[in-house]
């Protein structure tokens, strides 16, 4: 029956009698994808014969894959707490599909573990059919699959966006998922995958090759330096690199890399790097580094000689103060805690604290101490020796602390390490030397520390919940970054991180009402909210829109109104008489002359200062 079934509408057909009407029409990768199924004579019905590789296989593969498992260390540290609060794993796998991490929510990774969902099983569409992960591979775009949508009728449960990482040369180097319960629809994951790849795929253009020169350009300067940047490597004449951005904005594809792109020929590269602009002919902004080759083209005269930070906090006067003290602590060798509600910038500032201090030519590592799995938090943190335990890299590895050697270390949420991990941290840094696990002999160490939490480490401490020893070497100094609503600059704070969104780029206004709304409305997600908030607005409204209050999302509730102010103090006490006036009245039943001498006053200070106005 199977082999009859060669059609995408034959496959539908055969899938709703199978499970029911609720299967709906899926989108064309869907259809495509069942073809191909179909064709490899899958069974739909039946669960896929996938295995996991065995230990052997399995080091070899993670020794493969060690590179591109560091280069998305930060945005799966970063995606994690989504993961875990949507009961979801984020999920990294190599160009041929095979899992290589799954962090998240521990109690749907044991439901996806029954699908075979984990480290060391291939999930390519060959073998798993449809499905995000695989799909994605053979379609080399992001794909979403939710619950009926998959192939095969075990992973039903399952909803899944995944979309590939592309490599400067237009390789896939893996993909990027997370997968939730089919029962619980998460419209916004493939956005939130998309932004983490084009994170992952900006990094890795941040080097610029011997001989090379990088062109940088976007539409508006202000977010060149962005992952939303678009990135050209140039070779002399030929295109030899690039991001996704950087060919969309030139009208190119993946096929033009390696060509020769000569000035003076119609069409092609050249002359819109001459004139810097994108294919339908708007001017870009852009900046060039690396080599200079013979064939440097100039930049035009009227472009900014250096686009303004984009990374940069925008802090106000009091926490500039703050940032230069930390600064000139860092480069005293003094650690700093940064402590704040979540999403006030505490990562932001630590990177600004790195790139002001003499120590910004080195690395900044940050370590999110409540994302590392706690059975591998040890290695991840100090490095680990070959065949130190199962699945371990065959060379080792270094281990995040050594990777900021002469640079500087941030580990965020410092409040949930694990008790059994504080000593060994206070030892490293009491002795500035690391010992990897199964190793024997320490390695030197030299970097900076900050550290960040949302909590309260005192209290912490007198709880028994953090340890005294290393709290008192962390914090000899404590920075408080303000919550939202405690900034008195917010107005400026909604035009700046308006300014960087891509609202200006397609001539999307704020009206005064609608910026005075976003600046006086309750920010429980503090800057972090605001942000995300203010790109929602920019990729809604249409190009020219001037936005108004009422094109605000749901939820974003004013901020409370202030309470009254107290009365001055005359006014209270002319209350208080007034009230015992009334009280003596009461009491001696309506008698002035005994009322007022029960006050002390006369009866002509009762009546008139009671009585008369009643």
């Amino acid at each position: 029956m199977q082999s009859r079934v060669t059609t995408p509408r034959t496959l539908l057909a055969a899938r709703r009698q199978a499970f029911g009407p609720g299967v709906a029409e899926p989108p064309p990768p869907i259809l495509r994808s069942w073809e191909r199924c179909a064709a490899l004579g899958l069974d739909f019905g039946q669960r896929p014969r996938v295995e996991p590789l065995g230990a052997a296989e399995m080091r070899a593969a993670f020794d493969r894959s060690e590179a591109l498992r560091q280069s998305c260390r930060p945005e799966i540290e970063a995606l994690h707490a989504e993961a875990r609060a949507t009961g979801s794993l984020v999920i990294l796998t190599d160009a041929d599909g095979l899992i290589l991490d799954t962090l998240g929510s521990d109690s749907f990774a044991g439901r996806a573990a029954q699908v075979a969902l984990r480290p060391g099983v291939p999930w390519n569409e060959s073998l798993t059919g449809t499905n995000a992960i695989g799909t994605a591979l053979v379609e080399r775009r992001p794909v979403e699959v939710r619950g009926p949508e998959h192939y095969f009728e075990p992973h039903r449960i399952l909803s899944c966006a995944a979309m590939p990482i592309l490599g400067p040369d237009g390789t896939v180097l893996g993909v990027l998922d997370l997968t939730g319960p089919a029962a619980i629809h998460q419209g916004h994951a493939l956005g939130l995958v998309g932004l983490a790849v084009a994170a992952i795929e900006h990094r890795l253009l941040d080097a610029v090759p011997p001989g090379c020169e990088v062109l940088r350009l976007h539409r508006d300067a202000a977010l060149l330096g962005t992952p939303r940047e678009g990135v050209l490597v140039l070779e002399g004449r030929r295109l030899v690199g690039a991001n996704r951005h950087g060919l969309a904005l030139l009208g190119l594809s993946w096929g033009d890399l390696g060509a020769e792109h000569a000035a003076g020929h119609g069409g092609g590269l050249a002359p819109n790097l001459l004139s810097l602009r994108d294919a339908g002919g708007a001017p870009l902004y852009g900046r060039l580094q690396g080599t200079p080759s013979p064939v440097r083209r100039r930049l035009p005269a009227d472009r900014p000689p250096e686009a303004p930070n984009p990374d940069a906090p925008i802090l106000d006067p009091a926490t500039e103060k703050l940032l230069a003290r930390a600064v000139r602590l860092i480069d005293a060798g003094i650690p700093v805690v940064v402590e704040g509600e979540t999403g006030t910038g505490k990562e932001v500032f630590a990177r600004a604290a790195h790139a002001a201090c003499a120590r910004a030519h080195k690395p900044f590592v940050a370590v999110n101490c409540a994302a590392l799995p706690e059975t591998l938090i040890e290695a991840e943190l100090f490095g680990y020796e070959p065949g130190a335990f199962t699945g371990a890299a065959r060379h080792g590895a270094k281990g995040l602390l050594r990777q900021a050697e002469g640079g500087l270390l941030f580990l965020d949420e410092i409040g949930d390490m694990p008790l059994s991990l504080q000593s060994r941290l206070l030892r490293a840094l009491q002795e500035r030397e690391v010992l990897p696990v199964g190793g024997t002999r320490p390695v030197p160490v030299d970097f900076a520390l900050i550290c960040a939490t949302h909590r309260d480490l005192s209290r912490m401490v007198e709880d028994g919940a953090f340890r005294a020893d290393l709290f008192y070497r962390i914090a000899p100094y404590r920075v408080r970054l303000p919550a939202l609503r405690e900034r008195p600059d917010r107005l400026a704070l909604v035009r700046g991180l308006w300014a960087r969104s891509d609202g200006p780029a397609r001539r999307v206004t704020l009206s005064p009402a609608c910026e005075a709304a976003l600046a006086e409305a309750a920010w429980p997600g503090n800057l972090r909210q605001l942000a995300a908030c203010l790109k929602a607005l920019a990729a809604l409204a249409e190009a020219g829109e001037v936005l108004g209050p009422e094109d605000l999302p749901e939820g974003i509730a004013a901020r409370p109104a202030p309470a009254p102010r107290p009365a001055p103090a005359a006014c209270r006490l002319e209350t208080i008489a007034h009230e015992a006036m009334r009280a003596a009245l009461a009491a001696h039943g309506g008698n002035v002359s005994r009322a007022a001498r029960s006050l002390g006053i006369s009866r002509s200070t009762l009546y008139r200062r009671c009585l008369a106005e009643a």
